[in-house]
Protein backbone atom coordinates (compact mmCIF):
# COMPACT_ATOMS: atom_id res chain seq x y z
CA UNK A 1 0.00 0.00 0.00
CA UNK A 2 0.86 3.59 -0.31
CA UNK A 3 2.84 4.78 2.34
CA UNK A 4 4.29 8.00 0.98
CA UNK A 5 1.59 10.67 0.20
CA UNK A 6 0.98 12.67 3.47
CA UNK A 7 -2.68 12.14 5.24
CA UNK A 8 -4.57 12.38 7.83
CA UNK A 9 -7.66 10.91 9.57
CA UNK A 10 -10.67 13.21 10.79
CA UNK A 11 -12.34 11.37 13.87
CA UNK A 12 -14.73 12.48 16.36
CA UNK A 13 -16.01 11.57 19.93
CA UNK A 14 -19.87 10.75 18.66
CA UNK A 15 -22.25 10.93 16.25
CA UNK A 16 -22.62 14.53 15.29
CA UNK A 17 -19.83 16.66 16.38
CA UNK A 18 -18.80 18.20 13.20
CA UNK A 19 -16.90 15.45 11.86
CA UNK A 20 -18.35 16.32 8.17
CA UNK A 21 -18.63 19.65 8.77
CA UNK A 22 -14.86 19.77 9.71
CA UNK A 23 -13.78 17.91 6.83
CA UNK A 24 -15.65 19.64 4.43
CA UNK A 25 -13.78 22.92 5.80
CA UNK A 26 -10.21 21.48 6.07
CA UNK A 27 -10.36 19.92 2.53
CA UNK A 28 -10.20 23.94 1.07
CA UNK A 29 -8.26 24.95 3.90
CA UNK A 30 -5.45 21.62 2.60
CA UNK A 31 -5.44 22.92 -0.94
CA UNK A 32 -3.82 26.06 0.04
CA UNK A 33 -0.95 24.02 0.43
CA UNK A 34 -1.40 20.66 -1.67
CA UNK A 35 -3.43 21.74 -4.71
CA UNK A 36 -4.03 18.24 -5.76
CA UNK A 37 -5.92 16.64 -2.55
CA UNK A 38 -7.86 13.27 -2.34
CA UNK A 39 -10.38 11.46 -0.18
CA UNK A 40 -11.71 8.58 1.28
CA UNK A 41 -14.43 7.79 3.47
CA UNK A 42 -13.11 3.98 4.17
CA UNK A 43 -16.19 2.23 6.05
CA UNK A 44 -19.78 4.27 5.55
CA UNK A 45 -22.94 4.04 7.56
CA UNK A 46 -25.17 6.34 5.65
CA UNK A 47 -25.27 5.56 1.96
CA UNK A 48 -26.78 6.32 -1.77
CA UNK A 49 -26.82 4.26 -4.63
CA UNK A 50 -25.28 5.22 -7.58
CA UNK A 51 -25.01 3.30 -10.56
CA UNK A 52 -25.63 0.70 -8.81
CA UNK A 53 -23.02 1.32 -5.97
CA UNK A 54 -23.64 2.20 -2.22
CA UNK A 55 -21.45 5.07 -2.00
CA UNK A 56 -21.29 6.98 1.29
CA UNK A 57 -23.49 10.34 1.63
CA UNK A 58 -20.29 12.29 2.97
CA UNK A 59 -18.14 10.90 -0.30
CA UNK A 60 -21.25 12.28 -2.38
CA UNK A 61 -20.73 15.57 -0.53
CA UNK A 62 -16.86 15.89 -0.88
CA UNK A 63 -17.12 14.64 -4.41
CA UNK A 64 -19.91 17.17 -5.51
CA UNK A 65 -18.27 20.48 -3.82
CA UNK A 66 -14.54 19.24 -4.48
CA UNK A 67 -14.97 17.47 -7.73
CA UNK A 68 -12.19 14.81 -7.01
CA UNK A 69 -11.14 13.28 -10.22
CA UNK A 70 -11.56 9.74 -8.68
CA UNK A 71 -14.56 6.88 -8.71
CA UNK A 72 -16.76 6.97 -6.22
CA UNK A 73 -16.50 3.02 -5.55
CA UNK A 74 -12.84 3.85 -4.18
CA UNK A 75 -13.24 6.94 -1.97
CA UNK A 76 -16.33 4.92 -0.30
CA UNK A 77 -14.87 1.06 -0.68
CA UNK A 78 -16.90 -0.17 2.43
CA UNK A 79 -20.88 0.27 3.01
CA UNK A 80 -22.03 -1.19 5.81
CA UNK A 81 -25.39 -2.47 5.13
CA UNK A 82 -28.00 -3.38 7.73
CA UNK A 83 -26.87 -7.05 7.47
CA UNK A 84 -22.84 -6.27 7.09
CA UNK A 85 -22.94 -7.03 10.52
CA UNK A 86 -24.74 -10.23 10.77
CA UNK A 87 -22.58 -11.67 8.03
CA UNK A 88 -19.37 -10.78 9.23
CA UNK A 89 -20.13 -12.71 12.13
CA UNK A 90 -21.12 -15.83 10.28
CA UNK A 91 -18.10 -15.92 8.11
CA UNK A 92 -15.24 -12.98 8.69
CA UNK A 93 -13.08 -11.94 6.32
CA UNK A 94 -11.45 -9.40 7.62
CA UNK A 95 -8.20 -9.75 5.26
CA UNK A 96 -10.68 -9.37 2.40
CA UNK A 97 -12.02 -6.33 3.86
CA UNK A 98 -8.68 -4.72 4.89
CA UNK A 99 -6.98 -5.16 1.33
CA UNK A 100 -9.83 -3.74 0.36
CA UNK A 101 -9.46 -0.24 2.09
CA UNK A 102 -5.62 -0.46 0.73
CA UNK A 103 -6.40 -0.77 -2.70
CA UNK A 104 -9.14 1.84 -2.51
CA UNK A 105 -6.81 4.36 -0.94
CA UNK A 106 -3.87 3.85 -3.66
CA UNK A 107 -6.32 4.61 -6.04
CA UNK A 108 -7.92 7.96 -4.34
CA UNK A 109 -3.91 8.66 -3.71
CA UNK A 110 -3.06 8.23 -7.28
CA UNK A 111 -1.00 11.19 -8.09
CA UNK A 112 -2.93 13.04 -5.35
CA UNK A 113 -0.33 15.11 -2.82
CA UNK A 114 -2.46 14.72 0.34
CA UNK A 115 -5.36 12.40 1.29
CA UNK A 116 -7.57 13.21 4.25
CA UNK A 117 -9.38 10.18 5.31
CA UNK A 118 -12.82 10.47 7.41
CA UNK A 119 -13.50 8.33 9.94
CA UNK A 120 -17.27 7.14 10.79
CA UNK A 121 -17.56 8.55 14.85
CA UNK A 122 -16.00 7.85 17.69
CA UNK A 123 -12.55 5.50 17.52
CA UNK A 124 -14.70 2.37 18.49
CA UNK A 125 -17.33 2.67 15.73
CA UNK A 126 -16.54 -0.50 13.65
CA UNK A 127 -15.24 -2.21 16.48
CA UNK A 128 -17.68 -5.09 16.25
CA UNK A 129 -16.59 -6.32 12.56
CA UNK A 130 -12.74 -5.56 13.54
CA UNK A 131 -12.83 -2.39 11.52
CA UNK A 132 -13.09 0.35 13.75
CA UNK A 133 -11.86 4.07 13.59
CA UNK A 134 -8.66 3.54 15.22
CA UNK A 135 -7.66 0.16 13.33
CA UNK A 136 -8.98 2.27 9.72
CA UNK A 137 -6.17 4.91 11.35
CA UNK A 138 -3.45 1.88 11.84
CA UNK A 139 -4.26 0.06 8.71
CA UNK A 140 -3.88 3.37 6.08
CA UNK A 141 -0.66 4.42 8.13
CA UNK A 142 -2.74 7.67 9.48
CA UNK A 143 -2.31 10.34 12.43
CA UNK A 144 -5.48 11.52 13.51
CA UNK A 145 -7.28 14.94 14.42
CA UNK A 146 -10.18 14.09 16.75
CA UNK A 147 -13.04 16.19 16.84
CA UNK A 148 -15.68 16.76 19.65
CA UNK A 149 -18.26 19.19 21.12
CA UNK A 150 -18.23 22.46 22.36
CA UNK A 151 -17.55 22.62 26.63
CA UNK A 152 -14.40 21.70 28.85
CA UNK A 153 -15.03 18.79 31.19
CA UNK A 154 -17.33 16.17 29.26
CA UNK A 155 -15.25 16.42 25.77
CA UNK A 156 -12.32 16.05 27.13
CA UNK A 157 -13.23 13.05 29.19
CA UNK A 158 -14.90 11.64 25.70
CA UNK A 159 -11.36 12.58 24.14
CA UNK A 160 -9.27 11.02 26.50
CA UNK A 161 -11.51 7.25 26.18
CA UNK A 162 -10.90 7.67 22.36
CA UNK A 163 -7.41 8.70 22.99
CA UNK A 164 -6.92 5.01 24.86
CA UNK A 165 -8.42 3.47 22.12
CA UNK A 166 -6.08 4.89 19.32
CA UNK A 167 -3.28 4.80 21.23
CA UNK A 168 -3.83 0.74 22.10
CA UNK A 169 -3.67 0.72 18.32
CA UNK A 170 -0.34 2.46 17.89
CA UNK A 171 -2.05 5.34 16.36
CA UNK A 172 -0.58 8.65 16.99
CA UNK A 173 -3.40 11.69 17.41
CA UNK A 174 -2.25 15.37 16.55
CA UNK A 175 -4.46 17.39 18.12
CA UNK A 176 -8.15 17.98 19.00
CA UNK A 177 -10.71 20.55 17.27
CA UNK A 178 -13.20 21.19 19.91
CA UNK A 179 -16.79 22.20 17.18
CA UNK A 180 -20.03 24.37 18.12
CA UNK A 181 -18.67 26.72 20.83
CA UNK A 182 -21.21 29.49 21.35
CA UNK A 183 -19.14 32.57 20.35
CA UNK A 184 -18.97 34.57 23.24
CA UNK A 185 -17.06 31.49 24.99
CA UNK A 186 -14.64 31.07 22.70
CA UNK A 187 -11.70 32.90 24.41
CA UNK A 188 -12.88 31.31 27.63
CA UNK A 189 -12.77 27.92 26.17
CA UNK A 190 -10.05 28.05 24.56
CA UNK A 191 -7.86 28.77 27.01
CA UNK A 192 -9.31 26.10 29.94
CA UNK A 193 -9.54 23.20 26.95
CA UNK A 194 -5.92 24.11 25.71
CA UNK A 195 -4.87 23.41 29.75
CA UNK A 196 -7.03 20.39 30.09
CA UNK A 197 -6.33 18.56 26.60
CA UNK A 198 -2.62 18.96 27.77
CA UNK A 199 -2.79 17.24 30.72
CA UNK A 200 -3.83 14.29 28.87
CA UNK A 201 -0.94 14.90 26.49
CA UNK A 202 -2.97 16.01 23.29
CA UNK A 203 -2.87 19.81 21.56
CA UNK A 204 -5.96 21.97 20.79
CA UNK A 205 -5.73 22.69 17.26
CA UNK A 206 -8.55 24.55 16.62
CA UNK A 207 -12.01 26.53 18.53
CA UNK A 208 -15.13 26.47 16.37
CA UNK A 209 -17.65 28.94 16.90
CA UNK A 210 -21.40 27.40 16.68
CA UNK A 211 -23.19 28.78 13.81
CA UNK A 212 -26.81 28.40 13.73
CA UNK A 213 -27.18 27.99 10.31
CA UNK A 214 -25.89 24.78 10.02
CA UNK A 215 -28.19 23.00 12.59
CA UNK A 216 -31.10 24.42 10.22
CA UNK A 217 -32.56 21.94 7.92
CA UNK A 218 -33.47 22.31 4.84
CA UNK A 219 -37.02 21.89 3.04
CA UNK A 220 -35.24 19.09 0.64
CA UNK A 221 -33.98 17.25 3.23
CA UNK A 222 -37.24 17.40 5.32
CA UNK A 223 -39.02 15.95 2.21
CA UNK A 224 -36.65 13.02 1.51
CA UNK A 225 -36.77 12.25 5.75
CA UNK A 226 -40.35 12.75 5.34
CA UNK A 227 -40.55 10.47 2.25
CA UNK A 228 -43.23 13.58 0.98
CA UNK A 229 -44.96 14.59 -2.04
CA UNK A 230 -43.95 17.85 -3.25
CA UNK A 231 -47.37 19.39 -4.26
CA UNK A 232 -45.80 22.77 -5.81
CA UNK A 233 -42.82 23.44 -7.99
CA UNK A 234 -41.16 26.66 -5.95
CA UNK A 235 -38.26 25.47 -6.87
CA UNK A 236 -37.09 26.61 -3.12
CA UNK A 237 -35.93 23.34 -1.29
CA UNK A 238 -33.36 24.88 -0.07
CA UNK A 239 -35.34 27.36 2.19
CA UNK A 240 -33.69 26.63 5.70
CA UNK A 241 -36.34 26.34 8.43
CA UNK A 242 -35.67 28.00 11.82
CA UNK A 243 -38.51 28.00 13.67
CA UNK A 244 -41.76 25.34 13.88
CA UNK A 245 -45.53 25.98 13.91
CA UNK A 246 -47.88 23.39 14.03
CA UNK A 247 -50.99 24.70 12.52
CA UNK A 248 -53.65 23.38 16.00
CA UNK A 249 -55.08 26.48 16.15
CA UNK A 250 -57.72 28.58 13.90
CA UNK A 251 -56.41 30.38 11.41
CA UNK A 252 -56.60 34.07 13.00
CA UNK A 253 -54.33 32.94 15.74
CA UNK A 254 -52.11 30.91 13.87
CA UNK A 255 -51.04 33.59 11.20
CA UNK A 256 -49.32 35.62 13.48
CA UNK A 257 -46.67 33.07 13.96
CA UNK A 258 -46.26 33.05 10.44
CA UNK A 259 -42.68 34.65 9.75
CA UNK A 260 -39.38 34.25 8.02
CA UNK A 261 -37.62 30.50 8.06
CA UNK A 262 -40.98 29.51 9.66
CA UNK A 263 -42.10 25.65 8.12
CA UNK A 264 -45.96 25.43 8.78
CA UNK A 265 -47.14 22.16 9.71
CA UNK A 266 -50.88 20.89 9.85
CA UNK A 267 -53.52 18.72 8.66
CA UNK A 268 -54.40 18.79 4.61
CA UNK A 269 -57.72 19.18 5.12
CA UNK A 270 -56.94 22.86 7.43
CA UNK A 271 -57.72 24.79 4.21
CA UNK A 272 -58.02 28.15 6.33
CA UNK A 273 -54.82 27.39 7.43
CA UNK A 274 -53.50 27.00 4.25
CA UNK A 275 -55.24 30.13 2.88
CA UNK A 276 -53.82 31.90 5.51
CA UNK A 277 -50.11 30.99 4.39
CA UNK A 278 -51.27 31.77 0.33
CA UNK A 279 -51.90 35.40 2.36
CA UNK A 280 -48.30 35.83 3.35
CA UNK A 281 -47.27 36.63 -0.36
CA UNK A 282 -46.32 39.92 -0.76
CA UNK A 283 -46.71 41.59 -3.46
CA UNK A 284 -43.30 41.24 -5.02
CA UNK A 285 -44.08 37.38 -4.94
CA UNK A 286 -41.36 36.76 -1.93
CA UNK A 287 -42.61 34.57 0.81
CA UNK A 288 -43.06 35.25 4.77
CA UNK A 289 -42.34 31.37 5.67
CA UNK A 290 -40.27 28.67 4.50
CA UNK A 291 -42.61 26.17 3.87
CA UNK A 292 -45.82 24.01 4.77
CA UNK A 293 -45.83 20.29 5.40
CA UNK A 294 -49.64 18.70 5.38
CA UNK A 295 -49.78 15.95 7.22
CA UNK A 296 -52.16 12.91 7.36
CA UNK A 297 -51.92 11.93 3.76
CA UNK A 298 -55.00 14.43 3.32
CA UNK A 299 -54.94 16.18 -0.38
CA UNK A 300 -56.30 19.43 -0.82
CA UNK A 301 -59.65 19.94 -2.80
CA UNK A 302 -58.35 20.68 -6.06
CA UNK A 303 -59.44 24.46 -6.14
CA UNK A 304 -57.02 24.39 -2.60
CA UNK A 305 -54.03 22.52 -4.89
CA UNK A 306 -54.80 25.64 -7.37
CA UNK A 307 -53.60 27.87 -5.20
CA UNK A 308 -51.10 25.66 -3.69
CA UNK A 309 -49.31 25.25 -6.96
CA UNK A 310 -49.00 29.60 -7.23
CA UNK A 311 -47.23 29.99 -3.66
CA UNK A 312 -43.52 30.37 -4.24
CA UNK A 313 -42.46 27.91 -1.17
CA UNK A 314 -42.56 24.37 -0.69
CA UNK A 315 -45.58 22.70 0.33
CA UNK A 316 -45.34 19.06 0.73
CA UNK A 317 -48.22 16.38 1.69
CA UNK A 318 -46.77 13.59 4.45
CA UNK A 319 -48.49 10.37 5.42
CA UNK A 320 -47.60 10.86 9.16
CA UNK A 321 -50.05 12.89 11.19
CA UNK A 322 -49.13 16.48 12.63
CA UNK A 323 -47.37 14.77 15.98
CA UNK A 324 -45.20 12.23 14.18
CA UNK A 325 -43.93 15.16 11.78
CA UNK A 326 -43.54 18.06 14.07
CA UNK A 327 -41.08 14.95 15.99
CA UNK A 328 -39.54 14.10 13.02
CA UNK A 329 -38.63 17.40 12.17
CA UNK A 330 -37.19 17.47 15.52
CA UNK A 331 -35.27 14.60 15.62
CA UNK A 332 -33.86 15.32 12.08
CA UNK A 333 -30.07 14.94 11.85
CA UNK A 334 -28.86 18.05 9.49
CA UNK A 335 -26.34 16.83 7.33
CA UNK A 336 -24.80 19.39 4.83
CA UNK A 337 -25.76 19.14 0.99
CA UNK A 338 -24.44 19.58 -2.57
CA UNK A 339 -26.74 22.22 -2.98
CA UNK A 340 -26.35 23.87 0.45
CA UNK A 341 -24.40 26.84 -1.25
CA UNK A 342 -24.26 29.32 1.91
CA UNK A 343 -23.58 26.64 4.54
CA UNK A 344 -20.78 25.07 2.62
CA UNK A 345 -19.33 28.95 2.01
CA UNK A 346 -19.53 29.52 5.20
CA UNK A 347 -18.05 26.01 6.46
CA UNK A 348 -15.20 26.82 5.04
CA UNK A 349 -14.34 30.47 5.83
CA UNK A 350 -14.90 29.19 9.88
CA UNK A 351 -12.33 26.00 9.29
CA UNK A 352 -10.04 28.36 7.69
CA UNK A 353 -10.45 30.60 10.22
CA UNK A 354 -10.18 29.02 13.81
CA UNK A 355 -8.36 25.64 12.42
CA UNK A 356 -4.69 25.71 12.52
CA UNK A 357 -4.10 23.65 9.76
CA UNK A 358 -0.33 24.63 9.42
CA UNK A 359 0.28 22.70 12.81
CA UNK A 360 -1.36 19.57 11.48
CA UNK A 361 0.39 19.17 8.79
CA UNK A 362 3.76 20.61 10.61
CA UNK A 363 2.66 17.13 13.00
CA UNK A 364 2.22 14.80 9.98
Amino acid sequence: MNITTPRVFIAATRQNDGKTTTSLGLMAALQKFYPRIGYIKPVGQRFVEVAEHKIDEDTVLMDSVYKLDCPLVDMSPIAVEPDFTRKYLENANYEILVKKIQNAFDRVAWEKQFVLCEGSGHAGVGSVFDLSNAQVAKILGAKVVIVTRGGIGKPIDEVALNQALFEKAGVEIIGVIINKVMPDKLDYISDFARRGLKRIGLDLLGVIPHQRILSRPTLRSIKEDLDAEELNHSRKLTNMVEDVVVGAMGANNAVQFFSPGVLVITPGDREDIIAAAAATLSGKGLSTIAGIVLTGDLRPSEGVLKLIREMNFPVLLAKDDSYEVASKVHDLIIKTRPDDVEKIALIRDVIGQHVDVSRILKAI
